[in-house]
């Protein structure tokens, strides 16, 4: 983990001024990085990279720039294959100054160009100058695990960064919020897409590289995920994914001190750190986190999973006092509001695993990779009615509609007669487009806004010739995945300047996971079946068949018995004026807390948004 910054042309200002802005982003990044900012500055380009640790004396300048001084390059992230990428350089002629796996990188583009990320294993995110061209070169890793962020200034500068808050220390950039995707975030609980919450500042969408030369910026995909099942026997399957795990988490320990392991109570965390405890490498340690008066007991189960493994096992509970203290400080690593309790939760797990180690392996990815959420059955439990006519279909939503609230088999009618494209927006679907009406100030959105079903549908329409599990996994994998899995994991572990590894998204890993079959995805009764069986070589049958619970954040409890008033203080700010109508957030506050409703996560999607108002915007 490192972070990188930089701008380029602009005003025609002295190095020292440009210095001091470049000093200014960084100094927002300096969670992501110990080392010392590595500067360069020429007549057009401003570059900073802020390294994890400390390099050796006189090696940072050397490592930026190839043998002629044409390319510099600073980089985020990780290349496992950068021995073989390196051997294959060298017998081309190219000679190294370094041991740095993005030196490989700088080397590679100088061999292939625009094309080099197709062969780079590993979480990244870079920039590179060419300064004969004078052209910029941005590059994000295929899922989007690391984070890069950029804009064009008013003044007319091409700005980048890891975080978005390094970019609002550039004096031309004004933080705004981008309100025309402000009914998207009450959809999905994040800003979807390469737009973020703030207004002209974008992500680099994942597996995507952009030039910017003279003023013009071109982006381009150089990755995509494919669906294409094998017809081939489970046992192939399982031997496939147990070799190709083992290997990815071999990669991702990496050649210092080995990594910890967040473990919680499912099997993708405890196969992660199964792998781990059998590589020898000395005691693994793994962390733990619960919040108080949760439906379940989380630590139990990890702490026998611990035991039996043999980790050196640290833990800890969060209460809703402490978990509503650190928001704010939360809100901030995030960049953008994410209403997702668990990255509140994954603060505090954070927070402990620092304490022990400089890196931890996760299983994030697991669900999207081998079929794992519980929604994926939904297909097949709606199979029977998706085959009836339209006028049908149209007669059961009438019918759905006029069931009263809480009626069994109201919601069921409803997502049968519903085409999969309309009723499935990833994996969290917070407010309806009639709730969103009600909610917002009309007078913000004179002429409405795009339905969540258009944002969804370019995913989709790439997907028609799948099965319909096959295509909300692939959805899964460009908007929740990035929008809000690992959004979270990178910023809340970099709050803490703990390095988060995610051994299920290794990219040939992925690309095996996508020929298996569907009916070797949910099988035996058990979600990811083939993962669950690769893990069952390792693992007892209580952990590998674990259902999947999600993290237990007790938030619809919590806001009735502690968040009640601070919730109400929020619906009276200017922010809560501005942009919705307190009185239906006042309504579905008291609604809730009288127990007539459980709209929790309406009430802290709400709250999320304005918190982080009071933080960026003021």
């Amino acid at each position: 983990m490192s972070a990188i910054c930089g701008f380029v042309a602009g005003p025609r200002t002295a190095p020292a001024e440009r210095r001091s802005v470049l000093e200014a982003m960084a100094g927002t990044l300096e969670h992501r990085g110990a080392g010392e900012n590595i500067f360069y500055i020429d007549d057009q380009a401003s570059l900073c990279r802020r390294p994890r640790e400390e390099a050796e004396p006189g090696l940072p300048e050397k490592a930026l720039t190839d043998e002629q001084g044409r390319y510099r390059i600073v980089f985020d992230g990780a290349i496992y294959n950068h021995h073989q990428l390196r051997r294959e350089l060298q017998n081309r002629g190219h000679r190294f100054k370094t041991r740095k796996g993005f030196e490989v990188v700088l080397h590679l583009y100088e061999e292939i160009g625009g094309r080099c990320p197709e062969k780079l294993r590993g979480p990244f995110a870079f920039a590179l100058w060419d300064g004969k061209e004078k052209l910029l070169y941005l590059a994000r890793d295929r899922f989007g695990i690391k984070p890069l962020y950029y804009t064009q200034a008013a003044d007319g500068a091409f700005v980048f960064a890891s975080e978005a808050k390094a970019l609002l220390k550039y004096p031309a950039i004004t933080a705004a919020v981008n309100e025309a995707a402000l009914p998207h975030y009450l959809t999905f609980q994040y800003f979807p897409g390469p737009e973020s919450a703030f207004k002209g500042i974008f992500r680099l969408p994942p597996a995507h590289h952009l030039t910017w030369r003279l003023g013009e910026s071109r982006i381009r995909r150089y990755w995509e995920i494919r669906f294409r099942p094998e017809a081939k026997p489970a046992s192939y399957f399982i031997d496939r994914a147990v070799q190709l795990l083992r290997e990815s988490v071999r990669l991702h320990c990496g050649e210092g001190t080995p990594p910890g392991a967040f473990l919680s109570s499912g099997v993708d965390s405890s196969f992660l750190t199964a792998l781990l405890s059998q590589r020898g490498q000395g005691e693994v340690r793994s962390f733990s986190v619960d919040c108080a008066g949760g439906s379940y007991d989380e630590l139990t189960p990890a702490r026998k999973t611990a035991h039996l493994l043999g980790a050196a096992h640290s833990e800890t509970a969060i209460g809703p006092r402490d978990f509503w203290h650190a928001l704010p400080r939360a809100l901030w690593h995030l960049d953008e509001p994410l209403a997702d309790p668990a990255a509140i939760a994954l603060y505090f797990a954070a927070a402990l695993a620092s304490g022990e180690v400089k890196a931890v392996l996760s299983g994030e990815g697991a669900d999207e990779v081998f079929g794992g959420y519980e929604i994926y059955r939904e297909p097949s439990a709606v199979a029977p009615l998706q085959w009836l006519p339209g006028p049908f279909k149209k007669t059961l939503i009438q019918i759905s509609r006029r069931l009263p609230a809480g009626t069994r088999g109201k919601s069921y009618l409803r997502r049968a007669a519903t085409p999969l494209e309309k009723r499935y927006y990833g994996n969290a679907f917070i407010f309806t487009e009639t709730e969103k009406k009600a909610l917002l100030n009309g007078e913000l959105f004179p002429d409405g806004w795009t339905p969540p079903w258009e944002i969804t549908a370019p995913y989709y329409r790439k997907s028609a010739a799948s099965d319909a599990t096959a295509r909300m996994q692939h959805l899964d994998f460009y908007t929740w995945l990035p929008g809000d899995i690992l959004t979270k994991a990178d910023r809340i572990s970099a709050a803490h300047s703990l390095e988060v590894r995610l051994p299920y998204l290794d990219h040939i890993l992925v690309e095996f996971a996508a020929t298996i079959p569907p009916s070797l995805k949910i099988a035996r009764g058990m979600t990811k079946y083939i993962l669950r069986a690769a893990a069952a070589r390792y693992l007892p049958g209580e952990v590998y068949r674990r259902p999947k619970l999600g993290f237990p954040v007790p938030l619809a409890a919590w806001i009735r018995e502690h968040y009640q008033k601070p919730l109400a203080e929020l619906w009276e700010s200017e922010a809560a004026r501005l942009y919705f109508n307190p009185a239906v957030l006042g309504q579905l506050l008291e609604g809730h807390c009288r127990g007539e409703y459980d709209c929790a996560r309406k009430l802290w999607t709400a709250a999320t948004f304005l918190l982080w108002h009071n933080l960026y915007i003021g």
